[in-house]
């Protein structure tokens, strides 16, 4: 068993942090109230004052915020009410939902727009991202959202370079998630960066999460994405992958198991999976590395091997540059015999 994490009472912090949530009605309500959550418990572990003041501003014409499914949110003030105080902003969360992205608020996206060159951070989760790109903030960014709405954001603003698969992504001050309980993930983060990891980890176990993700980790599993191409040409060549991850797996070596050439296996791969064939054998293989250190069984060395790394160095690099930690680190915060995750 791993040591316990434990964390105690924080000292007193300074100022605290005015988290401000703008919901564009109506908002898929999990948007609103995961990442609250995680900021009030932050607060919870902290003695006063707490770290942060949490505020649900409502892009209505009173403080009630309509949500996807319903039920209504009780926010602190309106917009316009934000908008005459002019109080400070430490971190800007925009929310919304799927219906929202249609009919975009004209006066909250210029307040978005006006707002942000003094707020710390600015956030998006889901299809909130809409409204960042709608203000210009995304321009030359790398920005993420809900894989189902990945393409229509880059056709709709093209300046901005979307990447469907992680869950979370940081471009300078800027984030967005993707959605559900990817903006869990991005507020645990954002807590991590102010107060600590040993605090984000002690609130995911509050939360009861299995793990807190790290922004690399991609929205569903490279085992899920080729199955959306159900009865695809590539199927028995997929699971085949999967069951040699250790052998040698060159385009050549795939085309062969196929019967075709290199250029017809490429050409399937792009149009059935939208991933070249070296890029999925890469996936597969970083996927597999991770449910293994999950499981915690096995040696990184020996996690190497099986899954066709060459060495513990080269799935060293192949972490930190998709997921963003080293194997070491991933297996600390994720092992299931861990009581830290």
């Amino acid at each position: 068993m791993g040591k316990r994490t434990e964390v105690r009472k924080q000292p007193k912090a300074g100022r605290h942090k005015r988290i401000v949530i703008l919901g564009l009605p109506p908002v898929d309500a999990i948007d609103v109230i995961g990442p609250a959550e995680v900021f009030s418990f932050a607060n919870r572990l902290h003695d006063e004052p707490a770290p942060y003041t949490i505020e649900l501003v409502c892009c209505s014409a009173d403080a009630c915020l309509e949500s996807e499914v319903g039920i209504g949110l009780l926010g602190h003030k309106t917009l316009e009410q934000e908008r005459r105080a002019d109080e400070p902003v430490d971190t800007l969360i925009v929310a919304s939902g799927f219906r929202s992205i249609e009919r975009l608020d004209a006066a909250a996206i210029e307040w978005i727009r006006t707002k942000s060159p003094s707020v710390r951070r600015v956030c998006s989760i889901c299809v909130g991202v809409f409204a960042l790109a709608d203000a210009g903030l995304l321009d030359g960014r790398r920005a993420t959202t809900h894989w189902r709405m990945a393409t229509q954001l880059a056709e709709r603003y093209p300046k901005v370079a979307v990447d469907p698969t992680p869950i979370w992504v940081k471009d300078g001050n800027v984030y967005t998630s993707a959605g559900i309980s990817a903006g869990i993930d991005l507020a645990l983060a954002l807590v991590a960066e102010d107060l600590g990891d040993n605090v984000a980890l002690e609130i995911a176990k509050t939360l009861v999460l299995f793990l807190r993700r790290p922004g690399g980790q991609a929205q569903f599993s490279v085992a899920l994405r080729s199955q959306r191409a159900s009865g695809s040409s590539l199927d028995e060549l997929c699971l085949w992958i999967g069951e040699h991850l250790h052998a040698e797996l060159t385009v050549e070596i795939l085309a062969d198991r196929l019967s075709t050439s290199v250029r017809t296996l490429i050409r399937t791969f792009q149009r059935e999976l939208n991933v070249t064939p070296a890029k999925y054998v890469e996936d597969v293989r970083l996927e597999a590395a991770c449910r293994a250190l999950e499981l915690g069984r096995n040696s990184t060395e020996e996690i190497a091997r099986r899954c066709g790394y060459r060495s513990v160095d080269v799935l060293r690099k192949a972490f930190v540059r998709r997921i963003g930690v080293s194997p070491n680190e991933y297996a600390r915060r994720f092992a299931r015999d861990s009581e830290s995750g």
